[in-house]
């Protein structure tokens, strides 16, 4: 069964946590898919953690464009969410026209980072049937790479509670709540119908978002990340097992390779030795 917005609407009216992991490929897709991740996102995190690039800002249209239609290919049942990469949500135009560029090649949603100045966006995409999950605390694109804790204030928190409510209220679907107090992250999640996505927010969030390098051990996580394998060691070894194997004569093998029949190799031996007589 596909999963769409109703769907992760009910899971939250039933208490029910929602699953969240980024992706930027294929074969991770069809993996994410296939073990029942409820949201499968395309990140702007693609940047730095596939791309090489020092920060969000630096990911286009045409980057996210790839990798969506990658992960795409490998999505059933997951609900498909992309980010709205940095400056391609500048005006209510600009954003309606990626937007539906991201749904004209499989998205199901959009996410977009920022505060209130981000409600006319909402309000425009949303009036377009497009649906949108809001981004506030840290966001990548406005702070840079240096995540804060967001809501450790009292004015601060009152911020938060005050933004979340306008998205939701200008259309919003779902919102992640980044580096925000565990508390605040709580009241705003109680406060709001639509559900929240949490990434170092705590754990009273509808759902948790985590980016799939940090879970399988792709360079360094950060603390609110958890790694449930060692990516980077387990292939650094069969990285030298394979350079130790070839430069010592143990691959290929015999299992590794395919034979011609010994009679068509003498065929062949044959007129190798009559085009060398006739030359």
């Amino acid at each position: 069964m596909k999963k769409d917005i109703t769907y992760l609407h009910t899971k939250k009216q039933q208490k029910q946590p929602i699953t969240v992991l980024t992706c930027y490929d294929y074969p991770t897709a069809c993996m994410q898919d296939d073990a029942g991740i409820d949201i499968i996102f395309v990140g702007d995190s693609v940047g730095t953690n596939i791309l090489g690039y020092k920060s969000e800002m630096e990911v286009t249209m045409a980057d996210m464009l790839h990798h969506l239609k990658a992960v795409r290919r490998g999505v059933t049942e997951a609900y498909l969410l992309i980010d709205m990469p940095y400056a391609s949500d500048r005006n209510a135009k600009q954003a309606v026209a990626n937007a539906n560029l991201f749904l004209d090649n499989g998205a199901d949603a959009v996410k977009l980072e920022g505060g209130t100045e981000k409600v006319p966006i909402v309000t425009a995409l949303t009036e377009q049937n497009i649906e949108v999950c809001a981004h506030i605390g840290h966001n990548p694109q406005i702070h840079g790479t240096k995540a804060a804790t967001h809501g450790k204030t009292v004015s601060k928190a009152k911020q938060l509670i005050q933004i979340a409510a306008a998205l939701a209220d200008a259309g919003a679907k779902l919102i992640v709540l980044e580096k925000i107090t565990e508390e605040i992250s709580q009241i705003i999640t109680e406060t709001l119908d639509i559900p929240t996505i949490g990434i170092g927010a705590g754990r009273y969030c509808n759902g948790q978002v985590l980016v799939i390098n940090d879970i399988l051990g792709i360079g360094t996580p950060f603390k609110h990340a958890k790694r449930y394998q060692d990516y980077d060691h387990l292939t650094f070894e069969a990285i030298s097992q394979y350079i130790y194997d070839v430069e010592n004569g143990d691959f290929p093998r015999d299992e590794n390779v395919s034979h011609i029949a010994t009679g068509k190799l003498a065929r062949v031996q044959k007129w190798l030795e009559s085009e060398r007589c006739n030359i």
